[in-house]
């Protein structure tokens, strides 16, 4: 008897628990799409961190200007913030750190297209992305948008813009770097190139305290010369099962690594020509020199199943015409070389995932910092959908869905530089925060503005989707951001009809 009766006390202190909960609801009150208060409440959350711990709460934030402020236990009392002129109601929602996106493109075209720049900043945030770094594009462009991002012109995610850094000679790379710093870049962004080149523009970054994000491909240089030189990120994944191989990869005699139709086929061939002891050792060095993987498992998804991917269900209202385009098969464009792609071809993709997959878990246990990002706008990918198609891809790889949080947040503020300031609900830190009405521990798919498809009471309805994007402080409405969207993109397919 006392066993039961220890068991009905426990319920019914759940039960006082959960309703003392349910009074702390209170009506959003002051807040207005687009706005950043001097002081905001955001009351009786659950909050998931960016440092890779369960959720915890009920908890009460507060926001002063740009910065969180406070972080507490809830205030029980249903009237204990009614003089706050900007209150929102957490009550049964879950508060995240803003997203971070450590590989994007910034494009206001796409083939030959005009493409707006809003376009992509209300997706990203829509889907709770508040930071992006930027790696490689229009520099001119991409620092006067940084610009409008940092003044709160624009509703737009913080951009951080890598600039490509390049030359024929160590001195022309070392002048290169040297040009980005005077320019205002946060860092650099460096492709596949001769060794010494590498070296020196690794050496000159360093001095000048810029970060380097290295795109390795198919060139002298592999991930042994990314840990030699002390790059701080490695791209995708390019480099390192070369640095593994035993020998060159068994490419065919016809092989040419400029005809992409080449390049991404026979990309699907390596990861299986790797050896293992070599993988591992690779891996171990990595860890111990420090550089982070930015896998970017999302942008090569469409090589698993290339007709789903051309068949997205948020296509149907979020691609633009301009990036649908793109994605048409074609010689002339980068990553559209989807035409004859065959069974066995992705069969070989699916393949080098597994293989893929378990190294950068394996990276992962052994110490290494892995990122999330998705290299969108190219392959089927849509920006701010691709991401959190990365977040799922990372749990298929073996990440507990808190390590994945901690991936898109944490780590990839650690990858930035910015641990100080971003990827955490911490006081003091830059206030970066999203709200979702429903627990993306137990489903990722709840992040996307499509949500998760369920049924009540015999009716179908969809559940899910971020509800809040606060990105600096600013408060953004994200269904009022996606219908901006939605709007976007029916205005422009009736254009060009």
């Amino acid at each position: 008897m006392k066993i039961i009766w220890g068991r009905l006390t426990i319920f019914a202190v759940m039960a006082i628990f959960l309703g003392a909960v349910s009074t702390l609801a209170a009506e959003n009150r002051g807040i207005e799409h687009g706005t950043r208060y001097d002081r905001l409440v955001i009351r009786n959350v659950i909050v998931i961190d960016g440092k890779g711990t369960p959720p915890r709460g009920p908890l009460d934030v507060i926001v002063q200007g740009n910065r969180i402020a406070t972080v507490m236990g809830a205030n029980a009392r249903q009237d204990a913030y009614k003089d706050e002129k900007h209150v929102l109601d957490g009550a049964g929602m879950y508060l995240l750190p803003g997203l971070i996106n450590s590989h994007i493109h910034l494009h206001d075209e796409r083939a030959g297209i005009s493409q707006p720049f809003e376009y992509e900043y209300k997706i990203w945030l829509g889907c709770g992305i508040t930071t992006v770094r930027d790696v490689g594009s229009d520099p001119a462009k991409a620092l006067a948008e940084r610009r409008k991002s940092q003044e709160g012109a624009i509703a737009a995610p913080r951009i951080l813009v890598y600039m490509v850094a390049g030359g024929r000679t160590p001195e022309e790379g070392r002048k290169a770097v040297r040009a980005i710093k005077e320019q205002g870049g946060d860092g650099v962004k460096i492709f596949g190139m001769d060794r010494d080149i590498m070296a020196a523009i690794v050496d000159e970054s360093k001095k000048l305290g810029l970060r380097v994000a290295s795109h390795a491909g198919v060139e002298e240089t592999d991930a042994w010369d990314i840990a030699a030189f002390g790059v701080t990120s490695i791209e995708h994944w390019y480099g390192v099962p070369d640095a593994a191989l035993i020998g060159s990869q068994n490419f065919p005699p016809s092989y040419n690594y400029n005809n992409e139709s080449d390049r991404f086929r026979w990309a699907g061939r390596l990861w299986r020509e790797a050896d293992p002891v070599k993988l591992d050792k690779l891996l171990t060095t990595l860890v111990e020199k420090g550089v982070a993987w930015v896998p970017t498992f999302s942008t090569y998804e469409a090589c698993r199943d290339m007709t789903r991917a051309r068949n997205l269900p948020w296509f149907k209202e979020y691609l633009h015409p301009a990036l649908e385009a793109y994605f048409k098969p074609s010689p002339a464009r980068h990553g559209a070389f989807s035409w004859n792609w065959s069974t066995e071809d992705e069969i070989c993709w699916k393949e080098n995932y597994k293989i893929w997959m378990k190294a950068v878990r394996d990276f992962a246990i052994k110490g290494g910092l892995v990122g999330a990002a998705d290299d969108a706008g190219f392959i089927y990918t849509l920006y701010g959908f691709s991401f959190l198609s990365e977040l799922e891809l990372l749990q298929e790889a073996g990440f507990h869905p808190i390590d994945v949080i901690q991936c898109a947040t944490g780590n990839n503020a650690k990858i930035l530089g910015m641990e100080d300031q971003l990827g955490r609900i911490r006081q003091g830190f830059l206030a970066d925060l999203i709200l979702i009405d429903e627990n993306p521990l137990q489903n990722l798919k709840y992040l996307y503005p499509t949500g998760v498809l369920d049924i009540k009471d015999g009716k179908l309805i969809q559940r899910g989707g971020v509800k809040w994007t606060i990105k600096d402080g600013i408060v953004y409405n994200t269904p009022a951001l996606l219908k901006d969207v939605t709007d976007m993109v029916a205005k422009a397919r009736a254009e060009r009809q």
